[in-house]
Order: C-alpha cells, then structure tokens, then sequence
C-alpha cells in the first residue's frame, strides 16, 4: 500500500488550486525580496542626497534586518489568532503604502524610520510566506511547491541589484521604492482570488506578551553582536562581547519562561524534541552561514580584484542565480518523491564542487571560468536550502505550522547574519594580519572562502537526521 501510495505522489500533477496560490504567495513576496536587495545599490546616492554619513545610512539596512528579526515572533501569534490570508494581503499593502513614504522622506531620520516600519511588515511576510505555502501543500507535495514560491528567493539577489542599479543610474532613488507600488497593485487582486481563507491555527491560544518581547529583543541584540563584530573585524571586542552576552541572558530567560509557562509560549521549546525539526534548522543555520556569507565577498572580490563597476558585479554574479533557478523545479519533485536526505548530500557535493576552486581563484582566473563555477555552485546550494525548510515543517501539526515558522525565520536570520560577521571578519583579519597588497587582500577573500567550504562539510552531519521516504 505504501508503494501504491508513493508511486501516486510520484506521477500525481500538482493540482491547479494549489498551483494558483503557490504562485500568488510567491508573487506577494517578489516587493520585500527586490527592495533588500535593491537598497545597497543606492548607498552612495542616499549619502549625497541627504548630506549624510555612511554610519547614519547603514541604519536604514540594519534597521530594516532588526525590524524583520522583531517581526518574527509576532507573525506567529498573528497566523493563530486571524485569517492567515488576510494578514498576508495586509502586510503587502502595508509594505507598498510604507514605500510610497520612503520615497518622499525629506530627512535622513524620517527616511531611516519609515525603513524601520517597512523591515517589520516584511518580517510578517516572510514568515507568513512559508507557513502558508505548507498549509496549503500538505505534506505529500510541500517540495514541488516549495520550489515554486521560494523562486522570489533567488529572483531577489540575482535581479536586485541590477534592477536598482538601473534605476539609480537611469531615474532617480526614489524609484528602488516606488517600484513596489506597482508590484503591490498587480499582486493584491491576485491574491484575493487565488489564495485560500485560512483559518487561525490555534484561536483559544492566548497572547506570549512577554515571550514574544524577550524573543524579539534576543533576536535583534544577536544580530547587533554579530554587526559589530563585522565592523571591528573581531569577535573579541568589549562592545561584541556585550551584546553577545546580553543575547545569552536573554535566552536563558526564554528558557525559564517557556518551563513556567509548560511550552504554551511563541516558540514552544519541545518543538526541538522533533528530531527532523531540530537536524532540519541546524542545516538551515549552517547553510546560512556556507551560503550567504559569501554572498557578502564575491561582489568585493569582483570590483576590487577584477576592478569591475557594482553593476558589472551584479551581472556577474547571474550565472549563481540561474545554476539556482534550473535545478530548482527538478529538487522539489524529488525531495516528494525520495526525502529530504539524499538530495541535500548530492547538492552538497555539487556544492563543494563549484565551492572549492574559489579557495585558489586568483587575479588572472579567466569571468568564464569563475561564471561556470558559480553555475555550478548555484546549481547545488538550491538543492540544500530547499529540503531543508521543506523538511523542517514534515511530521509537524497544523497549531505547529506558526510556531515552526517563527523559529525557522530567526535561525535563518541569525545565521545568514553570523555567516556574513563571520566571513568579513576573517577576510579583513588576514587582510591587516598580510598588509595592504593586492595578493595579500586575493588571500583574504581565499580565507573567506575556505571557511564557507568547511562550514558546507559540517552540514553533512545534521543531514544524517533528514527524511528518506523508503518505499520510493
């Protein structure tokens, strides 16, 4: 019976409701994916245009991530308590209104504070984008339509900072923002035919005020840490080690209320008892780390080794996105039809491959070259990140679907966080440890890589713990 049913999950087409509102989902998240992408482009312009500094316009990209972080928590409680669907629609409204205000800020402070309130919409976005997308798959199609709604993911990254580096060059910043009106108008309507009502996951649960402050402030005072750690180029440093401290303490007070309160709190701790949900997110924050810290280097290592322009960068960094956006379809079939298990050590693999020769790459390494590899490189870390999250929510209750997504979006943000400190704190430390050549900075961004390379092989281990359908 097992096998009948898996050849069934096999051959059986994702059914046209479920594919309209994956791909509405997907839609509504395309505005926050573009726009945190797109705003690093514009840095230099925002400094000009407001007679800044780049310490006091960094905060509108920190604040943003901190806003996010904050954001987290609350989606969860949200997501119980009201329709799912209208919150999602909501927020994207929020987000488009916000952008408009972005857009006309007539001061720093007003344009940092109105990025603030744009960061805590996208927060409940991205955290409402998954929880709903494996409420509406079910189970035995969560992969194939993962695949589909994760596409704004990549589209972010490899089309962001292009599109914005067209727009400042061609138009005027105002527009990296404006952008997402547009977006909101053709996504809105579609979203209200398509997606599904969602009923609260668990209406009776009642309000985690303190859980959700105390998780929140843990999530922003880490992200902070592992800021400032990036900044001094080292983890040991008085104001690193503060922050750093202050996020333990305020985990462990986590821990003492979520006893007290028996798991009836945001983030319950058992779901950790899962043993797919806990190997599941420590690959995530692992993959976090391999993945997006080198997003940080290959666009520096790009201008300052091949002296390319930011946008040439850009443009240079597509062949990673497309490797990404081939393979991703085929991952989902797959992951329904096999598990999570055997298609991340295959995408690791593949991973390592296009990962490697980055550990020897030099100033005379031919774009061609460096292109395949990061096709290569794409193709394979789309088939770490996708099994993983899909695996993360398998075996888990519908009241648990909120509470999974609250702890997999801060894992996510406090590792690609830790991943980019990480990198750029190695890469800057062999940098000033060699002096200031052009050889000696080619093997700091080596030393960044290498780690990236080490971090990919850890994954191997919590993957021993993922799904292997065996009747496949």
């Amino acid at each position: 019976m097992n096998e009948i049913n898996s050849e069934k999950t096999k051959e059986e087409p994702l059914p046209k409701d479920i594919l309209a509102a994956a791909w509405a989902i997907a839609l509504g998240a395309i505005a926050p994916m573009l726009d945190s992408t797109m705003v690093n482009i514009a840095i230099d312009t925002l400094i000009y245009e407001f007679n800044t500094t780049l310490d006091i316009i960094q905060w509108s990209i920190t604040g943003y991530v901190l806003a996010l972080a904050m954001a987290v928590p609350v989606s969860g409680w949200l997501m119980n308590k009201y329709n799912g669907k209208k919150i999602y629609i909501g927020s994207i409204i929020s987000f488009g209104v916000i952008s408009i205000f972005i857009g006309i800020s007539w001061n720093v402070s007003l344009f940092i504070l109105f990025r603030l309130v744009q960061g805590f919409s996208a927060g409940i976005i991205t955290t409402l984008m998954m929880t709903l997308l494996v409420k509406t798959a079910g189970q035995n199609k969560i992969g194939r339509v993962m695949a589909i709604v994760s596409t704004p993911m990549i589209l972010g990254p490899i089309f962001g900072p292009v599109v914005g580096g067209f727009i400042v060059q061609s138009a005027s910043w105002q527009w990296i923002f404006y952008i997402n009106i547009f977006i909101v108008i053709v996504a809105v309507p579609l979203m209200i035919k398509y997606i599904p009502n969602f009923e609260p996951f668990d209406k009776e649960s009642k309000l985690d005020f303190f859980g959700i402050i105390v998780l929140a402030l843990m999530n922003v005072v880490l992200i902070v840490s592992i800021t400032e750690a990036a900044e001094y180029a080292s983890f040991n440093n008085k104001s690193t080690i503060l922050w750093m401290c202050s996020g333990f303490i305020l985990a462990i007070t986590y821990l003492v209320h979520n006893r007290v309160r028996k798991n009836q709190t945001v983030l319950p701790i058992n779901l950790f008892k899962h043993r797919t949900f806990l190997a599941a997110s420590s690959g995530l924050f692992l993959a976090n780390i391999a993945i997006m810290g080198p997003m940080l280097i290959l666009p520096l290592f790009f201008i300052n080794i091949h002296y390319m322009s930011p946008i040439q960068a850009s443009l240079a960094l597509i062949p990673q996105g497309i490797g990404m956006l081939i393979t991703r379809p085929l991952i989902g079939k797959i992951i329904d039809r096999i598990g999570a298990k055997f298609v991340v050590i295959v995408s690791l693999v593949i991973s390592l491959i296009g990962s490697v020769p980055f550990i020897f790459i030099t100033e005379e390494t031919s774009i061609t070259w460096i292109s395949t590899i990061l096709f290569i490189r794409g193709s394979g870390v789309g088939g770490i990140m996708l099994p993983l999250m899909s695996d993360a929510y398998t075996g888990l209750e519908d009241k648990q679907l909120p509470q999974a997504g609250v702890g997999i979006n801060m894992i996510e943000n406090v590792g690609s966080s830790f991943g980019t400190a990480i990198i750029a704190t190695v890469v800057s430390t062999v940098m000033q440890g060699l002096g200031p050549t052009i050889t000696n900075e080619l093997r700091g961004y080596q030393a960044g890589f290498l780690i990236s390379v080490v971090v990919l092989l850890l994954i191997f281990i919590p993957n021993l713990f993922l799904t292997h359908k065996r009747n496949a």
